[in-house]
């Protein structure tokens, strides 16, 4: 005989089996900076997200990761937050100057290309925006590269804190402009006018 299952239950398992694909899992930990608060999230072995918590246009990245993913947030931890963490503590503490942590940037391809170039400026120096549009051969895209350098999902391990204005004033940033001045003295050494 067969035992009757509950329809109220077979519709919650149905219904949660189908929100995603098995597997497409975004697994996100906060990271405690001494100037912030990030989000770290990994998609299978790379890092996908260093976002901080206060940034303006979280739900915009939110939404680009999951949608081009094809995958949900979950909280938890994998190996790739972990050392990304571990790095982290380094970098704030004096200790470390690169990063080598896999990263998965997701974007559109120009997105993309600015985020790569992000990663050849030195630690300790800055460029200016109209500087990465000639180093990206795109002299005339100044605004769209700032955009795109605004959307970076990466802070940090694609240093966009280190792009300053053409006058080296501190413009916009995703954590503020408090946590980029202190980035900048991180790795300067100097202090910085506000």
């Amino acid at each position: 005989m067969r035992k009757h299952q509950n329809p109220q239950r077979m519709e919650t398992e149905k219904s949660d089996s189908t929100k995603r694909p098995a597997g497409k899992v975004i697994r996100i930990q906060p990271y405690q900076a001494p100037c912030g608060v990030l989000m770290l999230g990994s998609f299978g072995d790379k890092l996908c997200l260093c976002d901080w918590q206060v940034e303006k246009h979280r739900n915009h990245v939110d939404q680009r990761l999951k949608r081009i993913l094809c995958a949900e947030f979950e909280e938890g931890m994998s190996d790739v937050i972990r050392k990304a963490a571990r790095q982290l503590d380094e970098y704030f503490a004096g200790g470390r100057r690169a990063f080598d942590i896999p990263l998965l940037f997701v974007g559109t391809d120009f997105q993309k290309a600015v985020w790569n170039e992000l990663l050849k400026v030195p630690f300790g120096t800055t460029v200016s925006y109209a500087a990465l549009s000639m180093r990206l051969g795109v002299p005339k895209a100044v605004r769209a590269v700032a955009n795109a350098n605004g959307a970076n999902s990466m802070s940090i391990f694609a240093p966009c804190h280190r792009i300053v204005g053409s006058d080296r004033s501190l413009t916009g940033y995703g954590g503020g402009l408090p946590a980029k001045k202190f980035l900048l003295e991180l790795e300067s050494g100097t202090r910085l006018p506000l």
